[in-house]
């Protein structure tokens, strides 16, 4: 798996020097490229540890799931808000399912 970046979404953050998800990013994969979008260095690098998905405000950024995990072309998705991360699984046969966890923050 690797994250998926729809381009059409990503803004790179505006005028930040770093865009959200490269700052979160523990593997350091993610980048503002000549266009000042996001991209991925080396996607067989990634994690999958989710972290740029949820930190990214403009919901550009998902993960693909493999079959195993969530059926061929399911992508997952997630939203802050406050302290909830609200996870958005779309299905191949276009069917949603929303997983709304509250965070606790310390």
């Amino acid at each position: 798996m690797s994250v998926y970046i729809n381009r059409s979404l990503c803004n790179g953050c505006g005028a930040l020097k770093e865009s959200r998800c490269s700052e979160v990013c523990p593997g350091d994969l993610l980048y503002k490229d000549i266009e000042n979008k996001c991209a991925v260095r080396d996607p067989w690098d990634c994690w999958d540890c989710a972290s740029c998905i949820k930190e990214c405000p403009r919901q550009a950024i998902e993960i693909r799931l493999p079959v195993q995990l969530g059926g061929r072309g399911s992508a997952l998705k997630a939203k802050s808000i406050g302290g909830r991360i609200i996870w958005r699984l779309t299905k191949p046969d276009g069917s949603e399912e929303i997983f709304d966890i509250v965070t606790i923050n310390e």
